[in-house]
């Protein structure tokens, strides 16, 4: 397992050269994030799971002022570590750390947070119990309570399954933090997602050296096929046929070629079964099972307290916008922006300079309303 593990997003910008900051005003380096752990003892899952030492990485930028109400959580996305909003912070961008204090959190199955990969049995491997969304919030609240001694959030910002983080903080903790803004993720997985998720296990599962997940070298034919599939609902339609993918690659490649390169940047170095573990959260997401909501994801998003900013991408296929839509007429204080980007899923976290500056304009201005 490599050492800092970055989601497939960010895999694929930084190997085509782009970082989501290009036109957004950054006056200097920013410094950090600093890593720290939190070790949960006997932590109780919503599956009835007992893990001994739910571990949980997190990095940290500025400073908590002496009030302690300049903190923002950052929930990562799939599979990416404590870096993943670096196209979110810095002067002269959204989230400025010497103003505020930010908290970048890693999920369960990232290969850093306790995962299949790095867990002693009886839950190594397959045997890793599925992780909910409702887990990874409930661990990283005990975690900003009982370690950073912070009570109060000045917002919670997400992208993708941080965004699924983010809209299930307003559910679980209504009165935790001020605001909320969600980018490219809604509050349940449908059907459609649910489907699409199961084809890309499928395709890891599939190869005969993954061996029900008790393998002994990784299965990398079933990786790389997976990879494959989750390129094919990366980007629009759209992006592909204007065939923006040659902005980012040098003179002269193919698209075989390119769609080579970004397949194989996705997942180098990640564990099958933290692939898994991470895509069976991200299926099993819906607010509507909190309690006390009995499976209501309407009446539990109208019990959302504070304002949401609700960026989904326009032409988004992970998270459709239309499925963003029918959420946020749920939510009494609702801003429903929609990114207007032919990148895809990853407008979501800056992948182009345009979308880099429309989040970070926007999310500057609703946090500083």
């Amino acid at each position: 397992m490599k050492t800092s593990v970055v989601s497939n997003v960010a895999s694929l910008l930084l190997a085509a050269g782009l970082s989501g900051q290009a036109g957004v005003a950054q006056a200097q380096p920013i410094a950090g994030p600093v890593s720290h752990e939190f070790v949960i003892p006997d932590f109780t899952t919503e599956s009835g799971s007992v893990l001994p030492h739910a571990r949980v990485m997190y990095g940290t930028y500025g400073t908590l002022n002496p009030a302690g109400d300049n903190a923002v959580l950052l929930p990562s996305h799939y599979m990416a570590d404590m870096h993943g909003y670096e196209w979110l912070i810095g002067p002269g961008k959204a989230l400025d750390p010497g103003k505020l204090f930010l908290v970048t959190s890693e999920l369960f199955g990232n290969g850093r947070s306790s995962s299949p990969s790095n867990t002693p049995e009886p839950f190594h491997g397959p045997r890793f119990p599925v992780m909910t969304i409702r887990d990874n919030v409930r661990a990283v609240h005990q975690l900003l309570i009982e370690q950073l001694h912070v009570r109060h959030l000045r917002a919670v910002i997400g992208f993708s399954m941080g965004a699924q983080q983010a809209l299930q903080w307003a559910v679980l903790y209504p009165d935790f933090m001020d605001r909320i803004v969600a980018t490219s993720g809604t509050a349940k997985t449908y059907g459609h997602g649910i489907v699409r998720l199961d084809g890309q296990i499928a395709a890891i599962t599939a190869d005969a050296a993954f061996d029900g997940g008790d393998y002994k070298t990784e299965p990398a034919t079933g990786i790389a096929a997976t990879s494959m599939v989750w390129l094919g609902w990366l980007y629009s339609q759209e992006w592909w046929r204007r065939e923006l993918w040659r902005g980012e690659n040098p003179t002269g490649t193919t698209l075989t070629q390119a769609i080579d390169h970004m397949a194989r940047e996705f997942f180098a170095g990640d564990d099958a079964n933290d692939l898994i573990l991470q895509m069976r959260t991200w299926q099993s997401n819906d607010v509507g099972n909190t309690p006390p909501f009995k499976g209501d994801v309407e009446a539990a998003l109208r019990s959302i307290k504070v304002p949401v900013l609700y960026m989904p991408s326009a032409t988004d296929l992970y998270f459709p916008v239309e499925d963003a839509r029918y959420e946020a007429g749920f939510i009494a204080h609702c801003t429903f922006l929609p990114i207007p980007s032919l990148w895809g899923h990853p407008a979501g976290a800056g992948a182009s300079p345009e979308d880099a500056r429309f989040l970070n304009t926007h999310i500057a201005a609703f946090m500083g309303g």
